[in-house]
């Protein structure tokens, strides 16, 4: 069953609140092996002039999978089947380091479906903002939907 076209420009709304911890973000810079000082130690991230511990750039990813990807996966409307889908691309363009402390919601949108050689793809924007709605991070994923 082919993406519903009709989805591209839509909205979905804004997600729950997610708190970042810290130890959250030193699981993800273990998980990633990264062991930056600045994803672990408050004292090295001060020094660095941020106000608690910084996550690594690609922490976007966990906010993104947690509400982005599962609102289009939930959504019966849109037709995306997910036994069929792959991971085609993923960017972040950061206003500011995602820091311990931070209370996030996401809001994503859908920019875009094609189909080429069979298969749909699926461009989607994530805006993840602070509660009080100043931008952090937006995320731009590509998913593709493979042909039967």
């Amino acid at each position: 069953m082919p993406l519903d076209p009709s989805y591209v420009g839509y909205a979905y709304p804004r997600s729950e609140i997610y708190e970042v911890g810290r130890a959250k973000i030193q699981e993800f810079a273990d998980a990633i092996g990264d062991p930056h000082p600045m994803y672990r130690d408050v004292d090295a991230a001060k020094a660095a002039g941020h106000p608690d511990v910084i996550a690594p750039p690609t922490f976007g990813i966990v906010l993104f999978t947690r509400y982005a990807l599962e609102a289009v996966v939930r959504d019966p409307g849109l037709g995306l089947d997910y036994d069929r889908m792959v991971h085609g691309d993923m960017s972040f363009n950061y206003a500011r380091p995602v820091q311990a402390g931070d209370q996030l919601a996401v809001t994503t949108y859908i920019e875009s479906i094609m189909s080429r050689a069979g298969n749909d793809f699926l461009h989607l924007r994530a805006e993840i903002d602070t509660a009080a709605g100043d931008r952090v991070v937006t995320a731009r994923a590509q998913l593709v939907v493979r042909g039967e």
